[in-house]
């Protein structure tokens, strides 16, 4: 095997299982991919090729499921095609890891018992416990403590018989959690101070703030708030060196929420040091962790933490008399409430077919023609009420549709398409990274002068006229306008939706932004703004940021650059990298401008489009 291979393979094999493990590298999850990449376009179709596949499959599972199952069936097709037991085991357990994030519950267990059998067949005893620790993780998304309990307990036999820590740390942990949510708080951090002693030995700082949190939680729903506060704050100090934020996030919900705790029960409470004296102190530590929470929830898009939190903090808020914010987070709560129950209920649905199906398959006929029966009656007996709601839904129905069509305009006209139809189905849409876009930045030169003879009413008028004309512009030419700041305006091409003109229809929408300009100053001359601009093609991630007024953004360097290529035009004039020059040189006639010096980038090759 190649070193560079070995080491890649190295890397991803020695990293953890569902849950708390695969927390811990996530700040180095974009080198990792970038390198498997790289190295996977060259593998043969062999047994390392799958254990690439595989190593993509674990990285994309966190961030992006989709993708995460593309390389999984991958995997799975190879391992399969060179039939290899040990590959196809590995493909079924990362499928169905990817499944479990995209809350698909039924059909990730499809895939782990599979795993379960082909590990069970090849003795392998250490990826089999992994698996039964992965259905124990299904069995307790769905609420069902005891199957849950069971697997966790399943897999920590066969790691204590392996002798492998980790595995051990993990599933003491699991099953302190079950214990935690069945309300038997002495046996949950019994078996968490056991799951922490090994953490701490073995030195896994990241197991150790985890459990912290786990422990917290225990002394929080036994009230001793003063306890759970100690291990809260001990895990958030090793999660923030890690930046590990979902278990950030998880601790600054926690920690507000035992604040208001204290507050609600004001001399109940002995202050000590992290406890201060009187309602009104508590209430403003529970405000501002809440507040953490959510600014860390909102980008994670943790939907259901975030109706927790707003639920929280609007109580918070109401307890210290400041109505107006407790009314607004009041909202916010009972929106994200909407959509969770909207995405429980798909669940539900999902869950009842598959167990329909594997009923299906043991009911006798003489069940079944009694079931019909039932339903038959149960139809009957529902008709009459049936057809009085719906004249009555119907009567609604005209205002409703008005209504969300107003909902429908204003959704559109902040965010693409595309990102508003995956936002309204799955209730959330995830950052995407997009290779080949271009971005377009425009700034007026003498904007900030213009006060000088410009009223403000007349600037914010002139802005407004030509922000408006830009945005007719980049229409034509199926152009995403990203936002506006002060007198700067940002725009891509290239995305939601991938087109291979990106470069060609920016500049062209530059050079018409541009002309739209020059004429408006030859009429208005000082009553409006000389315009510079500047665009770079390269890959950026975009995404929603924020929970309130939120906004489709981009991120990364080549927005960065676009930046640099704006600040270093002329007024009236388009200035273009050497990456975009590239791409349009055969389609618009540009005047190299040598290399210049662009802040924080260096020397760089730039170039005015004619």
């Amino acid at each position: 095997m190649k070193p560079a291979l070995k080491f890649l393979l190295i890397l991803f094999c020695s990293s953890g299982g569902v849950g708390r493990g695969r927390l811990c590298a996530q700040q180095h999850e974009n080198t990792r991919i970038d390198s498997l990449i790289q190295v996977l376009a060259k593998a043969g179709d062999d047994t390392n090729k799958v254990l690439l596949l595989d190593g993509l499959s674990f990285s994309f599972y966190t961030i992006n499921p989709d993708k995460g199952l593309k390389y999984g069936q991958d995997e799975l097709d190879l391992a399969q095609k060179l039939g290899w037991k040990k590959g196809t085991a590995l493909a079924n357990n990362s499928i169905g890891d990817n499944y479990l994030t995209k809350s698909e519950y039924p059909t990730a267990l499809e895939y782990y018992f599979k795993a379960v059998k082909l590990n069970e067949d090849l003795g392998d005893k250490i990826n089999l416990a992994k698996n039964l620790n992965h259905i124990g993780v299904v069995y307790k998304q769905h609420k069902d403590y005891l199957k849950a309990l069971d697997y966790y307990l399943k897999a920590l036999k066969i790691n204590e018989e392996q002798e492998n820590k980790s595995g051990i740390a993990l599933n003491l942990g699991n099953i302190g959690n079950i214990y935690c949510f069945q309300g038997d708080y002495s046996r949950a951090l019994e078996w968490q101070f056991k799951s922490l002693k090994i953490y701490e030995e073995s030195g896994d700082n990241g197991g150790t703030a985890h459990v912290f949190g786990n422990i917290g939680l225990a002394y929080k729903n036994q009230e001793n708030y003063s306890k759970a506060l100690q291990y809260y704050f001990k895990g958030l100090k090793i999660d923030e060196t890690l930046d590990q934020k979902n278990e950030i996030e998880i601790k600054l919900g926690n920690i507000g929420d035992c604040y208001l705790h204290i507050a609600k029960e004001a001399g109940a409470i002995k202050t000590d040091s992290l406890i201060p004296a009187g309602k009104i102190a508590n209430l403003r530590k529970a405000i501002d962790f809440l507040k953490k929470a959510i600014a860390v929830s909102g980008q994670l898009g943790n939907l259901a933490d975030l109706q927790t939190f707003f639920k929280n903090i609007s109580e918070a808020q109401a307890l210290s008399g400041n109505d107006k914010d407790a009314l607004e987070s009041y909202i916010q709560y009972t929106l994200y409430k909407d959509s969770v129950y909207s995405m429980e209920n798909n669940e539900k649905i999902v869950k009842m077919d598959y167990d329909r199906r594997h009923l299906a398959d043991s009911i006798t006929s003489a069940e079944a023609k009694k079931l019909a029966d039932m339903r038959l009656q149960h139809q009957r007996s529902y008709t009459y009420a049936g057809i009085a709601a719906i004249i009555l839904l119907l009567g609604f129905s005209f205002f409703l549709v008005k209504e969300r069509w107003k909902s429908e305009k204003l959704l559109l006209n902040i965010l693409p398409a595309e990102v508003a139809a995956e936002l309204k189905s799955k209730g959330i849409t995830k950052a995407r990274n997009f290779d080949n876009v271009t971005v377009l930045f425009t700034n007026f030169v003498n904007f900030n002068i213009a006060g000088e003879w410009m009223s403000p009413q007349q600037m914010v008028n002139e802005l407004d006229n030509c922000f408006k004309a830009f945005d007719e512009i980049i229409t034509r030419y199926k152009i995403e306008k990203i936002k506006t700041v002060g007198d700067t305006y940002l725009a891509v091409s290239g995305l939601p939706v991938t087109d291979t003109k990106h470069a060609e229809n920016i500049v062209k929408a530059a050079i018409e932004i541009n002309a739209f300009m020059q004429n408006r100053l030859a009429i208005l001359g000082e009553r409006t703004f000389e315009i510079r601009i500047g665009i770079h093609s390269g890959s950026v991630i975009a995404g929603i940021v924020g929970v309130k007024k939120f906004a489709y953004d981009i991120w990364g360097d080549t927005v960065n650059t676009a930046a640099r290529m704006e600040q270093n035009s002329q007024a009236g004039k388009i200035n273009i990298s050497q990456t975009t020059y590239e791409l349009v040189k055969d389609k618009f006639k540009c005047e190299y401008r040598g290399e210049i010096e662009a802040k924080n980038k260096g020397q760089m090759k730039m170039y005015f489009v004619s």
